[in-house]
């Protein structure tokens, strides 16, 4: 054990986690890769939680702060803050949402909060809809509609949390059904649970499940609960803090699968817009934003210097289509991934879309999950110089693999090719 690992368990609750039987402490990274404190490089197929979306230093983000840091770093939301309104102007624009008003915050947790207080204000309800296997934060409100029960530490709650089938294809009762069944079998459970509800205010859904192992529905699952919130009056939230700004390849936000009856009335998001630094934020048409009647603010939310770096940042990655690069290299990457694993008895699936990609292990044989392999392959796949992630519903049995959106093909080919070694030393 290291001296640092000492000192941070000294000092640190026992429930924050740390990867690796010997952590790993990262010093300093370049594009897609990254260096510990002993100099060994890494490629990064995990970007800080799927926070660092382009690259690790980003010139044109590093330049930005440390331009804005030259001039001031904090300002609070009591004045006026043209970078703040500059990339609310941009994310309104760019979100669908008609008549948008945008609220910072400081993380995805937070923006979620922000959320669950517009809805059950605007709807003058606690009863809030989340998925089953869900994840939206760390926060007292946002760990009760959290779906993921590793995730969720206490049954206390302000809020009456009711959940939906729908987030996972590929278990549960539905998992046989052809798409449009297991659709319409969702659609018909949702009715059911408003039928035995007072008056939810909202829906809450990532269109992505990211801790919950990178399972999703099929496309149009949420436009058809779209139908349904709508005749009952309840809004529709979309968590956008994994799947925004293109990273699924596909669509620029993560609703945009579900598109037929237009954009969520709410939409959060947070991570890679920021590039590492600490953004987050709500959108809403003003209708529902403004709907609050006493006094907020924010103290760091759209702080000068964060928004200088997400400004640099979605110009980078609009003016150099990631969204395209993801949607071409995952694509690439995700068919490399299924080849190299078919033959494996521990792998039951490679899903995903873009650059957000799963790879759900089990014990050989069964369907039961294997959080031990799962693990076994990480410290593999580090000893192979390629950081991932893991994550899952019941267990911790999914590898997450959520490159920066900048990843090269040769990049992927070669994370591909290491993943395939960990899989086989960790059999």
């Amino acid at each position: 054990m290291t001296g640092l690992h000492e000192r941070h368990l000294a000092v640190s609750p026992e429930w924050l986690a740390l990867y690796y039987r010997h952590p790993l402490e990262l010093t300093h990274g370049e594009g897609r890769h990254v260096w510990d404190a002993d100099g060994n490089r890494y490629l990064d197929f995990f970007g800080g939680i799927l926070t660092t979306m382009t690259a690790h230093a980003l010139p044109e983000v590093t330049k930005a702060v440390a331009e804005q840091a030259g001039r001031i770093i904090h300002s609070s939301t009591l004045y006026l803050n043209r970078p703040m309104v500059e990339m609310a102007e941009r994310i309104a624009t760019l979100s669908g949402i008609p008549d948008a008003r945008v609220f910072f915050t400081t993380s995805g947790t937070e923006a979620n909060d922000t959320a669950l207080l517009l809805a059950t204000a605007y709807r003058r309800s606690n009863q809030i809809l989340a998925m089953r296997n869900s994840y939206h934060g760390r926060s007292f409100s946002t760990v009760s509609i959290t779906g993921n029960q590793a995730w969720s530490p206490t049954s206390l709650s302000p809020l009456q949390t009711l959940y939906v089938h729908g987030g996972v294809r590929s278990r549960g009762p539905y998992a046989g059904l052809s798409d449009e069944a297991f659709i319409r079998a969702c659609v018909a459970d949702l009715e059911d649970l408003l039928g035995h509800t007072r008056n939810p205010a909202a829906l809450i859904a990532e269109p992505v499940q990211g801790v919950g192992g990178f399972t999703s529905p099929p496309d149009g699952l949420f436009a058809a609960f779209r139908e349904v919130l709508d005749r009952h009056g309840v809004l529709w939230i979309s968590d956008e803090v994994q799947t925004g700004w293109g990273r699924t390849g596909d669509h620029f936000w993560g609703w945009q699968a579900h598109a037929e009856h237009g954009p969520p009335d709410i939409l959060t998001f947070a991570k890679g817009i920021g590039n590492g630094m600490s953004v987050g934020g709500v959108v809403a048409r003003a209708e529902v934003m403004n709907c609050l009647d006493a006094n907020s603010i924010s103290t760091f939310g759209g702080s000068p210097i964060t928004m200088a770096a997400s400004l640099a940042n979605l110009s980078y990655l609009l003016e150099h289509d990631l969204q395209g690069n993801a949607r071409r290299v995952g694509g690439l990457l995700i068919e490399r991934l299924r080849g190299v694993t078919a033959a494996s008895p521990a792998v039951r699936e490679v899903r995903g879309r873009g650059l957000m990609i799963g790879i759900e292990l089990v014990k050989p044989g069964t369907d039961e999950a294997d959080p031990e392999a799962a693990a076994a392959v990480l410290e593999a796949a580090r000893a192979g110089g390629l950081l991932i992630g893991k994550g899952g519903g019941h267990s911790t049995s999914v590898l997450r693999i959520a490159p920066p959106l900048t990843l090269t093909v040769a990049e992927a080919e070669e994370g591909a090719a290491i993943l395939a070694d960990a899989l086989l030393a960790a059999g």
